[in-house]
Order: C-alpha cells, then sequence, then structure tokens
C-alpha cells in the first residue's frame, strides 16, 4: 500500500530531471514593472553592480537611460559593449550587437527594454529573440519589461488604455525566465517623477500625461502586473508542494471547492460558492465524484448534474470529476492537492439513521479536512420529496430463473459430492455459486441467490433433513454468516465489474484520442481531418456531425460533407463561431435548436464548428461525452492551426525569395540596360542636333528613338531606384533648401512634357527651408508631377505649407481616383483602370519610398470638387545656425 507521507517517486523522478535540465541551461532574470518610469532599468543596474562587487563577470550590452542622470551614473565602473550602429532612413540606430556579446560570452549580460523591435538588417526582428540566442549560447541575461507588453494582455491593454501595443513578447518568455522581480511604484509618485521630467523630457511628459499616463490606466496596469507576479508565484509554490509531496494546505491564498451532485439543491450550492467566489476573489472549482463500485446514475439525474455542471462552468468554475472508493476522501485528495481553502457542502436532508449504516459525508469532511474549512450551505427549498421519482425497474424473470438455476447447480454438485465433504466445504461451494451470479448479474439478483444458497443449505445439509426445521441453534450463526458472507462477495464483484467498466471507458476515450492523433499524422489536407474527426465523434457521442470551417470572408462552409445546413441550425453555428461556446440543444442557449454545436478552436479564435444531429430524438450528451468531444476538438483544431502556420511559413519563405530574385534580376537588367540605352540617346541626339535635317520620315524617325530612348531610361532608373530603395542601401544626403528651388527644378526637367499645360504653384510665406536630400527629393516631384501629367488634362497645382510638419501637396483636375484604391496606388506595379497609359506602375511607389526614407509620409484622395490630391508630410528640422557677419574695421 502506498505510504500517503511518501512522495510520489514517479513525480519524484520528474521533478529532478527538470531541475537538472533547469541548472545546465542559462538563467534569465526579468525586472517586471507595469509602466516606464518605475525603476527596472534603474533596479537592474543596482543588481548589476551588487554582483560586480562580488566578482561576477557582468556586461552591460545595451541599456537606455532616456536621459536619466541618476540611472546614467549607475553605468559608471561597469563593463559596456560597444553597440551596432545601424543607418536606417538617414538616422543611425544603436542596436544590440549580438555578434560582439557571443564573442565576449560574460558571465551576465544586462540587455534593456525585451520588446524592442531590432532596426531592419538584424540577425533577428525582435530583441527577445536575440535574448534566447544568447541563452541558448550559455550567457545569463537580465532584462526588463512591462506588462503592457505581454502578448496575452494586449487586447486587454488596449480595452484599457485605448492605445494598441505592438511591441510584445510571447508568453513563453515570461515563463522561461528563472527568476521574475517587481519592480513597484504607486501611480502617485510615477506621475511625480513624470511631472519632474524623471521619465520621459518635457514635450513627452506633456503628451504622455494626457493619454497612457492617466492615473486610472497606471492603476489598472499595476493590478495586471502584481496578478500576474502572483500567478507565477502560485505556480511556484504549487511546484515546491509537489516537489516535497506536501499535503497539507497552505492558506497563503483563498481557493474554494464546492461539491457538486444531481440533488436539486446543487444549483444553490453553486450559486452560493460563486458569491463567496467573487466576495473572496477567488478561483473555485466545482467537483463531482463518481464513486467506484456505485451504480450509474439514471437518465434523469445525468441530466441534472449535466445542468449543474454547466451552470458552474457559464459562472466562471473550474469543473472538476473525480472518482474513488469514498467521496470524502476524494474530494479531501482533490483539495489538498490544489491546496483549497475552503470546501462548500449542502447540508444534510436524510434521516441520521442512513448516516449511521452508510456513514455521513460531511463528518468524514470535518475530521479528515485539518487545517481546510467546511462551509455547510442549505440546499434548495424545494424538498427532496417534491422532485419525480423514479419509476421502479421491471423484474427480469429471465435474470432469477438463472440465479435459482445456478443455485440449483451448486446444490446438485454439493448432494453428490456430500459423503465426501464437510459442511464447511459445501458452505464454500454456495458462497462460489454466490459470487457466479454476482459476477454476471446485479445486487439484487445476487442477494436472491445468497437467500436461496441459506434455504436450500437448511433444506438439504441441515438435520432433520429435507426440511426447513433447524435441529441445532448453532446453525443460526452459519445461516447468518453464509448470508453476510455471499452479499458481501456480491458487493465486492459488483464493485469490481463497475470499476472495469469505468476503466474500459476511460481505455477507449485514451484509445480514440491516440486514433485520432494518428489519422490526423496521415492526413494529408483539411478534409481527410475532419473525416476522421467526424468519425471518431459520431461513434463517441452516438450522433451525425458535421465540421464547418470558416472561408476567408468568414462564412462558415462544409468541409466534411453532409447535407445543407438548415436557417435555424446555421444561426446556431454563426452564434457558436460568434461567442466561442457550445449552444443548442442540451445547452443553455438556443436549446429549442435540433443540433448541438460545439467550437474548434484554432489558437486564440473559433476557426470552425461542430454540428452535431442526436441519433435519438431529445438525447443529450452526458458530461464525459462534451469533454471527450472537447478534446476531440482541442486536437483537430491544433493540427489544423500547426498547418495553417506552416503554410504561412511556406508561402512567406517563397514570397521573399521571389522578391529577393525579382529585385536581384531587376538590379542586373537594369545596370546591363544602362549603357546601350546612354549610346542610344546619344548617337540619335547627336544626329538630330550636328546638322539640320529637313522634316521628313528621317527625322521623324530619329525624333521617335529619342524619346522612346528616353522614356526607357527613365524607366530603368526607376527600376534601379525601387531596388536600392527596398535593399536599404539608398542613404539620405540632406541639406538645407527652399522648397522653392526643389520645385523649380523638377519642373524644369519636365518641361517638354509642360508644353500646353497650366502649372499654378502656391508657396505659403516664411516657410522654413527643408531638410532633403535635394536629388532624391527632386525625384519625388518628377514622379508625381509626371504621374499627373499622365492622367490628367487639366491645371496643376502645387502648394507649400507648415501643418504639423512640412506639408506638400500636388492637386489635379482630372477623374479621381477609383474608390478603395487610395492605399493600392503605392503599390509596386499598380497600375490605374484608366487603359492608354504608359508606364511601369514604379512612379508613385518610388514616391512613398522616398517621403518614408525622409521620415514622413505620403497619402492620396479624392477631393470634394473633383480630382486627386497628393499630400506629402515631412518632419521639421531645424536649421543650423548662421555664423554672424564679420564686421570690418
Amino acid at each position: 500500500m502506498k505510504d500517503p507521507e511518501r512522495p510520489d517517486p514517479d513525480a519524484l523522478l520528474r521533478r529532478v530531471q527538470a531541475d537538472e535540465a533547469k541548472e545546465k541551461r542559462a538563467r534569465l532574470k526579468l525586472f517586471f514593472g507595469f509602466a516606464p518610469g518605475v525603476g527596472k532599468t534603474y533596479a537592474m543596474l543596482e543588481s548589476a553592480r551588487r554582483l560586480k562587487a562580488e566578482g561576477v563577470d557582468v556586461v552591460v550590452g545595451c541599456v537606455e537611460t532616456h536621459g536619466r542622470a541618476e540611472t546614467a551614473r549607475l553605468l559608471d565602473g561597469l563593463e559596456i559593449l560597444p553597440r551596432r550602429q545601424v543607418d536606417y532612413r538617414g538616422t543611425v540606430l544603436k542596436e544590440l550587437d549580438l555578434a560582439g556579446a557571443l564573442a565576449r560570452r560574460p558571465r551576465v549580460l544586462l540587455v534593456d527594454e525585451l520588446a524592442h523591435s531590432n532596426a531592419p538588417g538584424s540577425r533577428h526582428t525582435k530583441r527577445w529573440q536575440d535574448v534566447i540566442e544568447l541563452l541558448e549560447a550559455g550567457i545569463e541575461v537580465h532584462t526588463t519589461l512591462n506588462v503592457q507588453h505581454v502578448e496575452s494582455l494586449n487586447d486587454v491593454i488596449a480595452e484599457i488604455t485605448t492605445v494598441r501595443v505592438r511591441e510584445t513578447i510571447p508568453d513563453s518568455i515570461l515563463e522561461r525566465a528563472d527568476e521574475i522581480e517587481l519592480i513597484d511604484l504607486p501611480p502617485d509618485e510615477l506621475l511625480t517623477r513624470l511631472k519632474e521630467g524623471k521619465v520621459y523630457l518635457a514635450d513627452q511628459a506633456a503628451r504622455a500625461a494626457d493619454s497612457f499616463f492617466r492615473r486610472g490606466n497606471l492603476l489598472a496596469l499595476r493590478e495586471l502586473a502584481l496578478r500576474r507576479t502572483a500567478e507565477r508565484v502560485e505556480a511556484e509554490v504549487q511546484a515546491y508542494r509537489e516537489a516535497h509531496a506536501i499535503e497539507r494546505t497552505w492558506a497563503a491564498a483563498e481557493r474554494i471547492l464546492v461539491c457538486v451532485g444531481p440533488g436539486p439543491g446543487s444549483a444553490r450550492l453553486v450559486r452560493a460558492a460563486r458569491r463567496l467566489a467573487v466576495g473572496l476573489r477567488a478561483p473555485w472549482v466545482a467537483a463531482y465524484v463518481a464513486p467506484v463500485g456505485m451504480p450509474p446514475l439514471g437518465e434523469e439525474d445525468r441530466e441534472r448534474l449535466d445542468a449543474h455542471l454547466r451552470l458552474a462552468e457559464s459562472l466562471g468554475a473550474e469543473v472538476a470529476q473525480l472518482g474513488g472508493p469514498s467521496i470524502g476522501e476524494a474530494l479531501l485528495s482533490f483539495a489538498r492537492q490544489r491546496n483549497v481553502t475552503r470546501i462548500v457542502v449542502g447540508k444534510p436532508t436524510h434521516t441520521r439513521l442512513r448516516d449511521l449504516i452508510r456513514g455521513s459525508l460531511l463528518d468524514d469532511l470535518v475530521r479528515g479536512s485539518g487545517p481546510i474549512d467546511i462551509q455547510v450551505i442549505s440546499g434548495d427549498e424545494t424538498p427532496p420529496e417534491a422532485s419525480p421519482r423514479r419509476a421502479p425497474a421491471p423484474l427480469d424473470l429471465g435474470v432469477y430463473g438463472a440465479a435459482t438455476l445456478m443455485i440449483g447447480l451448486t446444490t446438485t454438485v454439493s448432494v453428490l459430492l456430500d459423503r465426501y465433504l464437510e459442511n464447511a466445504d459445501i458452505v464454500m461451494i454456495y458462497l462460489l455459486g454466490i459470487m457466479l451470479v454476482a459476477l454476471r448479474y446485479a445486487r439484487a439478483h445476487a442477494f436472491f441467490a445468497a437467500a436461496l444458497s441459506v434455504a436450500a443449505y437448511d433444506f438439504f445439509f441441515v438435520e432433520p433433513r429435507y426440511t426447513f426445521a433447524i435441529g441445532d441453534s448453532r446453525h443460526l450463526m452459519t445461516f447468518g454468516m453464509m448470508f453476510g458472507v455471499g452479499l458481501v462477495i456480491s458487493d465486492l464483484m459488483l464493485r469490481l465489474r463497475r470499476q472495469e467498466a469505468s476503466a474500459r471507458a476511460r481505455e477507449a476515450g485514451s484509445s480514440a484520442l491516440l486514433g485520432l492523433t494518428r489519422e490526423l499524422t496521415h492526413a494529408e489536407d483539411e478534409e481527410q481531418a475532419a473525416l476522421a474527426t467526424t468519425r471518431l465523434i459520431d461513434q463517441l457521442a452516438e450522433a451525425r456531425s458535421q465540421l464547418l470551417m470558416a472561408g476567408s470572408d468568414g462564412r462558415l462552409e462544409p468541409i466534411s460533407g453532409g447535407s445543407e445546413l438548415g436557417p435555424a441550425e446555421r444561426g446556431v453555428a454563426e452564434w457558436v463561431q460568434s461567442h466561442g461556446r457550445p449552444a443548442g440543444w442540451g445547452t443553455d442557449t438556443l436549446p429549442g435548436s435540433p443540433v448541438v454545436c460545439f467550437p474548434l478552436p484554432m489558437g486564440p479564435k473559433v476557426g470552425g464548428v461542430l454540428v452535431l444531429w442526436p441519433k435519438t430524438p431529445g438525447r443529450i450528451l452526458d458530461a464525459n461525452q462534451r469533454h471527450l468531444t472537447d478534446a476531440i476538438l482541442r486536437q483537430t483544431g491544433l493540427w489544423l492551426e500547426r498547418r495553417r502556420l506552416a503554410e504561412e511559413a511556406r508561402a512567406a519563405t517563397l514570397r521573399a525569395r521571389t522578391e529577393e530574385l525579382r529585385s536581384s534580376l531587376l538590379s542586373t537588367v537594369s545596370h546591363d540596360l544602362r549603357t546601350p540605352l546612354a549610346a542610344i540617346t546619344g548617337a540619335a541626339t547627336s544626329l538630330l542636333e550636328s546638322k539640320p535635317l529637313e522634316v521628313g520620315p528621317r527625322a521623324e524617325l530619329l525624333a521617335t528613338i529619342a524619346e522612346e530612348a528616353e522614356r526607357l531610361e527613365r524607366l530603368v532608373a526607376n527600376l534601379l531606384d525601387m531596388t536600392r530603395l527596398e535593399s536599404g542601401a539608398m542613404k539620405l544626403e540632406r541639406e538645407f533648401v527652399p522648397v522653392e528651388e526643389l520645385i523649380g527644378s523638377a519642373l524644369q526637367r519636365l518641361d517638354k512634357a509642360l508644353v500646353g499645360r497650366k502649372v499654378r504653384i502656391d508657396i505659403a510665406p516664411e516657410l522654413p527651408l527643408w531638410a532633403v536630400d535635394p536629388v532624391l527629393f527632386e525625384q519625388l516631384l518628377i514622379n508625381l508631377i509626371d504621374n499627373a501629367l499622365k492622367y490628367t488634362d487639366g491645371p496643376i497645382e502645387l502648394v507649400a505649407k507648415e501643418q504639423d510638419g512640412l506639408v506638400l501637396e500636388l492637386r489635379d483636375h482630372g477623374p479621381g481616383l477609383l474608390p478603395g484604391s487610395e492605399d493600392r496606388i503605392f503599390d509596386k506595379f499598380y497600375r490605374g483602370a484608366h487603359g492608354g497609359v504608359a508606364g511601369s506602375g514604379l512612379g508613385l511607389a518610388i514616391v512613398r519610398g522616398i517621403a518614408l526614407a525622409h521620415g514622413g509620409r505620403i497619402r492620396a484622395a479624392n477631393r470634394p470638387e473633383g480630382g486627386a490630391v497628393f499630400t506629402v508630410t515631412l518632419p521639421r528640422l531645424e536649421a543650423p545656425a548662421m555664423p554672424p557677419a564679420e564686421v570690418p574695421a
């Protein structure tokens, strides 16, 4: 027998293996806070200085001080790894030098701002990926993180702050951390630091105080950080308890367990437990115990139990179904495993005599609970007698006849062997007959066989024989023991049969899941996976099923065959898709539907719906069937999600290779074309200009050659510019120039194309100098004007002004843009719907690339009075101060 005080050897082995693996890997320490400015970087640097004083090799990989002097002073005396400089759109960015850190291999490396996005061209797109590589190389990493960057909390943070955080880390990184140190600060103190300029600079602090740094936001973020840290501590406490086989309850936090059964009063218990959990802000579990050896519930009791469990789930409880020889022992064992502090049970309504005969659940709980509180709540006001009684099962005369035949057979054998056997041996033969009856039939039939055995033994083997008279009163004890042992044997055999049935049911569920896993492994597409899933569910749920998947438009379409859904059935399926909960027959939502629908989870969303038609009208799935159906759907959803991610990864890889090949091809072809194009253009221009030609076919042909060669050269130049923009090879050479010069130079280069076209220029007075690359920005203007000349016939307006930055607008009076194409027209090779216009579809794409390279943006829109407007917005940079003029002596 297992010693309850002795740790489980298998669990202990797993724990030792996990500890060994943890010791071999590099440590990750996380300084966790709820907002910028709480002191995460400061605490990390203080910890680093203490480690350095202890002789630990500590190196600063990257630390962002954000201009905080007190934080910068903590860097003094620490070795700082040189940062890698990346030139991105004219700005030099400083990133963590991953290669340098791997070459240096310090004992501890400090990496600030774990959720940071690396500059384009880095080995990894995210800094947390750099940290993973450092950990895999055996380098211990200390880093910082705010709660709003946790991926699973992204939607919650957006609802609270109305700000969608773009830089997030997977929750697995948080779980990977070996140590999490919470850096906390009261929100009022943080707001004071913000006003004093200790978090952001003055202008940034003012904007932050009006948006993200509102007191309500900070309070909510602080609660999220505290709760996330508390969950981590709770998991560590639970792991420690399991590792040391601690079964007694540690009341570090409240946890509630409510015992649910098929009785009408369980609904009241569930609601009371919910109120108690809300008041204590504690998690709670609703548990049902199916005692081993007890007869299965009737149809009515099972339906009532399922309703109680569904009610508990709808109120936020975790539902657990337990088994064991005793309800009290099963509940207490589960409570100790889950560190439950309170058990809620119903007040007994039966007589005391029943407790004396069958034992009292309440008494077992109170005596065995130890430090766990037992809270007794009155049940439903409806007395048990008000519940409809089950009709008694009809007598099965055939079974009773078989039991009589079995006892008759044992009697015949005993009579034949009477002269060779003692009475005690004959009693054992009768007990064998009782056991065989119990092994095959129910308890009532075994009781009947025991009574019949006593009567037969008295009639055939007790003096005076062949009468029911008892000559010796000592035989009464024999009769009683014979009857009692027979009943005990029958009860034990019945329990064994039920345990066998329960084990077979569990084995059937495990085998079904294993079979599904094998079929999914060999499935080639979604249809085969859906057929395997529905075929298995049809067998287990005794129903007909159909799997629906959401298409690209969100509409549910069948992928496993079957008939078309009716309007009512589709309505139930669409409700399940929208809400992610079961609905239909046998549930609390749309219970009048002829079908029941279950959601198919695929990652964080519902990717499909399973529709079930019960083969028996009115039949409701029991709890075991529902849980097994959920497990099958989760497994199928996981397979479908993995397949979708794999397809997306393959498509992304293919797109990247295709784009790389296209860029290489364009670059190569463009360079190879420029030399012959220059020769053709030069030769044609020289022939036209060297000697005046008479008007005629020869002159027209030369002019056509020159014009088309110039157009082809512009196309090649556009291809080269697009390639340089995409590869990041284009570097800005900013100069402060007046916008009049930029516009004038662009118009001068387009003087031939502008013949007969009216251009109106409106430049705001006292407009500051524009910090741009003159060559690139002139190309931007040329492409914008050239695009307007191609697609419009009316006048063109160029407007330059200052409005939240430097703004340049090009307005035309043409047909305008097609609705919905305002963003697409800046894509590569996109052509408008106006036919007959020559071009490559790269002009506006280059315009956008140049604007982004300057740190600006471009947008297009239709004008109310007709035509389109293209607006380029650039950030304003202050021009350097001019030196004072020298005054002659």
